[in-house]
């Protein structure tokens, strides 16, 4: 009598087509997977989609899941399964970059999934989530050789790529519009309506000593030397220093305006006002308390802070802050996303500062990142020109739309924040 073992690893699907195995390893490659854990995995899948408002078909002429809404097709649901079984939420973003699965309309798939981020994994396997989500890297931490790296991963891409999908402002961050559905030929006014309302916040005018953390590529810097600001700004991004200086010299700022390449924790000095946008969200939350600690320091008595950031709720933020990643991994490596609570948190434990002013606009940065993705897909060719090839294309194509859902389904938020000392509070 021959008996017939049954393997606990099922052979492993073909490798990803058209994916670069050396630049893309973990997109190309399908993990390894038991046959119990894709199992488990295939069904923790359809019993969350099976009760969203949205429709999943499963492979081609398989079943249709979920109670109706936009269309998410997984044209590979074996892949599929043992990515996200093996990897989570990690393996669910390279899965799409892969080509496994996709959707006619992926912002609206990935807002109702944003939506009921919660109700996804049944809560028993939430509490083993030790077991089955990644640790941050120890790579990833931002000491002051990591933030450089960490920035010249996202920042240093290349210019010519930024510019193809950011207005003439070349800002890289929410604008404020007057009303919606925006239109792209207002988002270069909606830009300058945020710098200005920030360069207001902190008291920006004639003489100010301003700080800036965080140049993006300097038009916040030519729009506060106009005013009649000395501005000093700091980056640790080579590319966009290089492009700022030059922007702000054909501004006719350059004795007004300074880039510098530099680690905040390295400024020195006193500074009337103090802006950064949405750098918070790469300082990382092991160094909050120094990012806080510095702007204390750099303040001069009787100033004020201007920040610009992306937040999120509290309790997500304390059950996620240490889970690597689809985003760290490939997009923003080091980063991650306070809530307004961590932020006041640590102001209070480690500074004299205090929140004095907190306006939220969110919906407002999810018409900025719709403009921004629809004009990345409209110049597809010019951005392949430049040689990112169909996988980095799909990586940016989901950042720039599961960034968008954060904001639509309401589980991220961004907000000007003023903060001053006690004493100065108005």
């Amino acid at each position: 009598m021959s008996t017939t073992s049954v393997p606990l690893s099922a052979p492993s699907p073909a490798p990803a087509a058209g994916v670069d195995p050396r630049r893309w390893p973990d997109v190309a490659a399908v993990p390894r997977c038991s046959r119990l854990r894709a199992a488990v995995a295939g069904a923790v899948v359809r019993r969350a989609l099976s009760g969203l408002p949205l429709r999943c078909r499963l492979g081609e002429g398989g079943p249709v899941l979920g109670t109706g809404g936009p269309l998410i097709e997984i044209a590979d649901p074996e892949a599929f399964h043992r990515r996200v079984g093996v990897h989570g939420l990690i393996g669910f973003g390279e899965s799409y970059m892969a080509g496994e699965w996709d959707a006619p309309d992926p912002t609206a798939v990935l807002t109702v999934l944003a939506g009921h981020v919660t109700e996804l994994v049944p809560r028993p396997l939430q509490r083993l989530r030790a077991l089955w989500a990644h640790r941050q890297p120890r790579g990833g931490r931002n000491t002051l050789d990591g933030a450089r790296r960490n920035i010249h991963a996202h920042y240093d891409l290349s210019n010519e790529l930024f510019a193809l999908f950011l207005d003439e402002t070349l800002t890289y961050s929410s604008a404020v519009f007057r009303g919606f559905p925006a239109r792209r030929a207002q988002l270069a006014a909606a830009q300058h309506r945020k710098i200005d309302r920030l360069l207001d916040l902190a008291g920006v005018g004639e003489g100010t000593r301003l700080l800036e953390i965080g140049t993006g590529w300097g038009e916040l810097a030519v729009r506060a030397a106009r005013r009649g600001a000395e501005v000093v700004s700091v980056t640790l991004s080579e590319e966009q220093r290089g492009l700022a200086t030059a922007r702000i010299a054909a501004a006719g700022q350059q004795d007004r305006a300074t880039v510098e390449l530099r680690d905040y924790r390295q400024v020195t000095g006193s500074y009337d006002a103090i802006v950064s946008v949405e750098m918070i969200e790469a300082v990382g939350a092991e160094y909050w308390p120094v990012y806080f600690t510095a702007l204390d320091r750099l303040l001069a008595p009787g100033g004020k802070v201007a920040l610009q950031a992306i937040t999120m709720p509290d309790e997500r933020m304390l059950a996620t802050r240490d889970t690597h990643t689809w985003i760290q991994k490939y997009v923003f490596p080091g980063g991650l996303i306070p809530s307004l609570e961590a932020i006041e948190r640590t102001l209070e434990e480690h500074t004299a500062l205090r929140v004095t002013s907190c306006d939220g606009f969110g919906p407002h940065y999810a018409e900025t990142l719709r403009l921004w993705r629809e004009r990345f897909t409209e110049r597809a060719d010019e951005v392949a020109a430049l040689g990112f090839d169909e996988t980095f294309r799909r990586m940016w194509t989901l950042y720039l739309a599961y960034s968008e859902a954060g904001f639509r389904s309401g589980y991220l938020d961004v907000c000007q924040l003023r903060l001053t000392r006690p004493e100065t509070a108005r």
